[in-house]
């Protein structure tokens, strides 16, 4: 497939690119109001979803293993996550969002109004277009 260099295209990889830098930006202020960095509110919100070691947080994160152990320390110092050991590998510690952490996670996630402010203005019809145009780009198809 050839790359679509016109201008159109161009618009649209700009728009694109202004969402995703206004999203980060809101994640993070959004982050910091429950004194979290972007980097833990990402960790917590994906160890809501279930347990799962460091080396597989790095993964989702495309971060390094030791960057993560430093943000799980400092989830578990606030009581946020814990650390277990892996019922199928006991050699293997599992990091784990505590009730505190999932609690802090839904307010978190509660206070992200950019994401569905912009959506809201959108019908049904229109979200459905768009989430299935999103999922083509991505190669998930539609």
């Amino acid at each position: 497939m050839t790359p679509r260099t016109d201008a159109l295209s161009r618009e649209v990889v700009d728009l694109i690119a202004t969402v995703v830098a206004r999203y980060h930006e809101e994640y993070e202020e959004a982050a910091a109001k429950h004194s979290l960095t972007g980097a833990q509110a990402k960790v917590l919100a994906l160890l809501t979803l279930e347990p799962m070691p460091m080396r597989r947080i790095a993964q989702q994160l495309k971060c390094e293993p030791s960057n993560v152990t430093g943000i799980v320390d400092r989830l578990e110092s606030r009581g946020l996550v814990e650390r277990r050991p892996d019922p199928d590998d006991r050699r293997v510690k599992l990091a784990a969002a505590t009730p505190e952490g999932r609690v802090t996670a839904a307010r978190l996630r509660e206070s992200l109004g950019f994401a569905r402010e912009p959506l809201g203005g959108l019908s049904t019809e229109e979200r459905t277009v768009l989430r299935d145009l999103l999922k083509r780009m991505l190669g998930g198809g539609a």
